[in-house]
């Protein structure tokens, strides 16, 4: 009696691992090509519909509290950062005058 052990198998041949690749390979392109058909094609699309209340209210009648224009925050940010980078410069040539 020929009994095949379980967990063997025979190795594929190169027509056969081609053929299998050839299979794959269309079935992935069909898979892309319906993902890619029921993507939606812009945030409208998706549900985010331009100026709804979805979106942040910013600089606007509506919302509460200080409203600053962006670039002044951006101006005074990049300032911040700059002021504590010239302090650690500083503080290390003041390190090496004192010593």
């Amino acid at each position: 009696m020929s009994e095949k052990k379980q967990g063997t198998h025979t190795p594929l041949t190169q027509a056969q691992l081609a053929a299998l690749a050839s299979r794959n390979s269309s079935a992935m392109r069909r898979k892309a090509a319906v993902q890619a058909a029921n993507k939606p094609h812009s945030t409208r699309e998706a549900g985010a519909g331009g100026s709804t209340n979805t979106m942040m209210r910013i600089n606007t009648e509506d919302s509460k509290g200080l409203s600053v224009d962006p670039v002044i925050v951006l101006v005074l940010s990049v300032a911040f950062v700059l002021s504590v980078v010239l302090l650690h410069i500083l503080g290390k040539v003041a390190r090496y005058f004192i010593k």
